[in-house]
């Protein structure tokens, strides 16, 4: 924990980016140490557009914004043992996690980098009103700030000035969205997408900050939502109807799924053969680039039921051209794709080939205009009828809307995250897609616990926080769902918490964290003050592992190690070298499915001498085993 704090005031942006290119250009780095502009542009010349001048968005607060995104989180995270072991919960895979969304994203990134398939997001639209209730608890001298994010003294001051102010200014908005998107794609699996539900008030600016983060070349598009009512009716100028969606992928090469056909869509397909439901459309190509001369190798002859030779000529004439070549038309033909049908040409009845479409399996690109669906309305009564008639949030998002984008983000049996989770409609949504079609989506939802309002029907309905509203949501809506479809899906989820690690121990014990520096005598205090269960939960999302793994407890007597695939971590101060290491060093040399390679320390619970021991032994085994390579590693 003390390491966390430690490495934010020893933060060297430029050096974290520096070590990209020592990655990937070690070529371009002098024996200095420094990037050599020249060769990396040399390096470069072959393969990329090199352009000295370009387009990008600047605001008060950018430099700001990138030293919060690189900045470690100064705070632990800790389960809800109680919700968690419940029959429902322990297995689970899915995920609440309460806490400020940059905290969380910092924690996940570790465990969950690559791994999201789906991100979508309702984050606070810029209202003007200046009660937001993200502000970051980063406290900067201007000094330190300047030199942090490379500014001046006097525009340190002023970037200060305004993020103490609570501003609702753009950049203050803006500086509020970029680490939190930063993080969020490296999050984003390669063949990931992220939605991010907006209004008119910051559309331009999200999409600059997106292209900025993402890609220009990795935007998929502009959903244009209905709402299902006009507000601003009051404001002058045009009421608002509609709401936006983003959407942003990981990579290039990553294309959006469909969505189910409608019920005009099926009418399409009231054909039938022994394959099923089928449309047909025409062989002849239609429509742009429908010449001859435009796809050649596409003009050829193909033999109508009564042996002529049908050319793909237009109606107006001219020479056009088929769909496909004629290697495919002959696999199509041969299995039973092609349709002939007599058709009126020139006063002349005519055999034309049409092309079988068959329904299984079959969906329709998704159009950018979302006009479709229930609005938020809906939304509304639907919240209402899962608590017993009780408005207890406003502004939540259709389950349908969220269903949509879990179905064209191909989502299946991944993991979708939503860290703006408000009521949950997310986790909602997720679990009636599942069930609809029996997929194993897991969900990750992060909500800082935001106070309802004193007069709100949620806080006189005992709901005191956002959070409590989410949790209940969830427990409902899965009741609900179970009651309704009997599906066999994870209805169950464990909760966790973001807590600062300053509230977590006395000023007087931090300070003595701080200063630690070895004691000859072992002793559990600040191990006690953390709580068990939190130092390990943070230390396994550190090194990698999900929220959802289950530990298993190693028993050495009578002093209990944790582990975690091949890492053993080591807690409690009363380990002893004659008893603890020694059973410990028997399951490592006679049981071949006991495999570390890692030893990870409490180090304010152990004696100094203890540690040393430790190594020792390690170092030790290491010589006489050479598939034990352990390390111990020691952490504060």
């Amino acid at each position: 924990m003390r390491e966390q704090l430690e490495r934010n005031e020893n933060l060297d942006i430029s050096n974290e980016k520096l070590k990209v290119f020592q990655k990937h250009f070690p070529n371009c780095i002098t024996k200095d140490g420094a990037l050599d502009f020249k060769k990396l542009e040399a390096e470069l010349a072959e393969e990329v557009d090199i352009v000295k001048e370009g387009y990008s968005l600047n605001w008060l607060g950018k430099s700001y914004a990138k030293v919060i995104a690189n900045l470690e989180t100064e705070t632990v995270v800790s389960p809800d043992l109680d919700h968690n072991l419940l029959e429902v919960n322990k297995d689970s895979q899915n995920v609440y996690i309460k806490g400020d969304n940059l905290d969380v994203l910092k924690h996940l990134v570790n465990a969950y980098a690559g791994k999201i398939k789906t991100i979508y997001i309702d984050p606070p639209y810029n209202t003007g009103s200046d009660d937001f209730v993200y502000q970051d608890n980063f406290i900067f001298t201007p000094e330190k700030l300047a030199e942090l994010a490379n500014v001046e003294i006097e525009e340190a001051q002023r970037i200060l000035d305004f993020t103490e102010r609570k501003s609702s200014s753009h950049s203050a908005w803006l500086t509020f969205m970029y680490p939190r998107l930063f993080i969020a794609r490296e999050l984003l699996s390669d063949d990931g997408a992220i939605f991010i539900s907006i209004d008119d008030n910051e559309l331009t600016n999200l999409k600059l900050l997106c292209d900025e983060i993402f890609g220009e070349e990795n935007s998929k598009g502009n959903i244009v939502r209905a709402t299902g009512q006009t507000t601003g009716q009051d404001s002058g100028g045009l009421g608002s109807s509609f709401d936006f969606v983003l959407v942003y992928t990981k990579t290039l090469d990553v294309d959006l799924s469909g969505i189910p056909l409608t019920e005009h869509d099926l009418k399409r397909f009231a054909n039938e053969d022994e394959r099923g439901n089928y449309a047909y459309d025409q062989m002849r190509k239609t429509g742009s680039n429908d010449r001859r001369g435009d796809r050649p190798n596409m003009y050829y002859p193909v033999i109508d039921p009564d042996g002529n030779e049908v050319y793909p000529i237009a109606p107006a004439g001219y020479e056009s051209c088929w769909r496909f070549e004629k290697k495919s038309y002959e696999r199509l033909l041969k299995e039973d794709y092609i349709l002939w049908k007599k058709t009126k040409r020139d006063d002349k009845e005519i055999w034309w080939p049409y092309v079988k479409y068959y329904l299984e399996g079959r969906t329709k690109r998704p159009s950018p205009l979302w006009d479709d669906l229930d609005g938020n309305k809906k939304a509304t009564r639907d919240l209402r009828a899962l608590f017993d008639g009780k408005k207890i949030f406003d502004h939540s998002k259709p389950i349908e809307f969220i269903r949509r984008i879990l179905q064209i983000s191909e989502s299946q049996n991944s993991i979708v995250l939503d860290f703006f989770s408000g009521s949950s409609t997310t986790a909602h949504a997720v679990m009636q897609q599942n069930a609809e079609d029996n997929e194993g989506r897991k969900y990750i939802l992060a909500q800082i616990s935001e106070p309802t309002t004193e007069n709100s029907e949620a806080y006189q309905s005992g709901y005191k926080y956002i959070t409590e509203i989410g949790i209940d949501r969830i427990k409902r809506a899965a009741k609900k769902i179970k009651e309704e479809t009997n599906a066999d899906i994870d209805y169950g989820f464990k909760i966790f918490e973001t807590k600062p690690i300053t509230e977590q121990v006395s000023e007087n014990d931090l300070n003595k964290m701080l200063t630690f520096k070895g004691s000859i005598v072992s002793d559990d205090t600040f191990l006690n003050e953390f709580g068990k269960d939190t130092v390990l939960t943070t230390w396994m999302l550190e090194d990698g592992h999900p929220l959802n793994i289950n530990l298993e407890e190693i028993d050495l007597g009578n002093y209990t190690a944790y582990k975690v695939d091949n890492t053993i971590y080591l807690l409690d101060g009363n380990f002893t070298i004659d008893e603890h290491l020694k059973t410990l060093i028997e399951k490592i040399e006679k049981e071949e499915q006991f495999i570390i390679n890692k030893l990870v320390l409490f180090g304010y619970s152990f004696a100094t001498q203890t540690i040393a021991s430790l190594n020792d032994n390690m170092k030790h085994l290491r010589n006489g085993r050479k598939s034990a390579d352990i390390h111990v590693e020691v952490r504060y």
